[in-house]
């Protein structure tokens, strides 16, 4: 395929999948395999987190109101019933502080089931499984929590630590564990989607910045410090990350009004018919991996 529809393709992939609860690593990797992408490659590791970027960018432009307001009524709240420790400025920066820190730890093993398909088949499972049963439990009790300013430091704290499962476990999709866990807590759909947005600037941001410093880093045997880019490697990362850019703004805010009207048992079933594809087709048709 020319590299350029490539990029193009991989942009879209990117931009369709990392919010939504379907795990962005399992298509990308997925698609790449597909695609016969060197997965070896510095470069196209590289890419990866880069085009990642623009989805990140994407969701704090369309929420860049909500994060102003956040940071403007620090740390009394809106109505001035929050403090210091339940402000939602502070209770997205301990639940990704309950991220970050065990996924530091476990960093080794991360990395040894980033690139497995049959961990990632297993996680899109599970995690399906999971969705389905949380939301419809959820659907049948009154949530205690509407909106993010009412949520407690325990409902971050937990949502952070389950977060973890999805750096742990390529394929759980860190937007699955984040708001299946957050409706587990008492947070309503809605209340679930936005915290889960929230928390995934920081953790996205750090998560890749982490990624790319590994592998520009001149120790790291991925690098690409002396890889000389050529003008078509820099328009083909452009193209990427504009695409993943743009196609982000459209599903985050489609997405949105999806799960108010009809919840998550479709991407729940979606989950598990591409775990199903992945156990019966994946071995075949991946080269084995």
């Amino acid at each position: 395929m020319n590299t350029y529809l490539l990029s193009v393709l991989l942009g879209i992939v990117e931009g369709l999948t990392e919010f939504l609860p379907v795990s962005s690593t399992a298509h990308l990797r997925i698609t790449e395999a597909l695609m016969h992408v060197d997965l070896g490659s510095a470069y196209w590791k590289m890419y990866s987190i880069v085009i990642q970027l623009g989805a990140i960018l994407a969701l704090c432009l369309l929420f860049l109101g909500r994060i102003v307001e956040f940071l403007r009524t620090f740390p009394q709240g809106e109505n001035r019933d929050r403090n210091i420790w339940t402000h939602p400025v502070s209770l997205t920066m301990f639940a990704f502080v309950c991220t970050a820190a065990p996924s530091l730890l476990l960093t080794k093993l991360i990395s040894k089931h980033l690139e497995n398909l049959t961990v990632m088949a297993v996680s899109l499972f599970v995690g399906g499984v999971i969705m389905w049963v949380v939301d419809a439990w959820s659907e049948r009790v009154d949530s205690s929590v509407h909106e993010v300013e009412q949520m407690s430091l325990g409902q971050a704290i937990w949502i952070g630590l389950c977060q973890t499962l999805s750096a742990v476990f390529p394929g759980a999709s860190r937007s699955m564990t984040t708001i299946a866990a957050g409706q587990m807590a008492g947070l309503s759909r809605s209340a679930a989607l936005e915290f889960s947005f929230l928390v995934s600037i920081p953790t996205m941001i750090a998560a890749t910045g982490y990624d790319l410093v590994k592998t520009l880093h001149p120790g790291h045997e991925a690098t690409i410090a002396p890889l000389v880019m050529t003008g078509q490697d820099w328009v083909v990362l452009a193209i990427g990350f504009v695409v993943a850019f743009i196609v982000a703004l459209g599903v985050v805010e489609w997405f949105l009004m999806w799960v108010r009207r009809h919840g998550f048992v479709a991407f729940a079933v979606y989950r598990i018919l591409l775990a199903v594809a992945l156990f019966t087709l994946g071995r075949g048709l991946l080269h084995g991996n």
